[in-house]
């Protein structure tokens, strides 16, 4: 995959992310999904750590975005 191509997928994972509340689940659903909300929520989790730690082993730093 390309450079572009992934940065085109971190975006859709990162607008999906926003998509997702669950505060407006109901507790059965969040109970049926939890275990499978947990792998991905990790899975994701230990992704972005190997890429943060990769790009501050070169030296640079992650700069979170001021808000508007």
């Amino acid at each position: 995959m390309s450079s572009n191509d992934a940065f085109e997928v971190l975006r859709a994972a990162g607008s999906a992310l926003g998509d997702i509340d669950v505060s407006g689940w109901d507790d059965t659903l969040l109970t049926d999904r939890l275990a499978e909300l947990s792998a991905l929520l990790c899975q994701l989790d230990a992704q972005l750590s190997r890429v943060a730690d990769a790009v501050r082993a070169r030296g640079f730093r992650i700069v979170e975005p001021v808000a508007a």
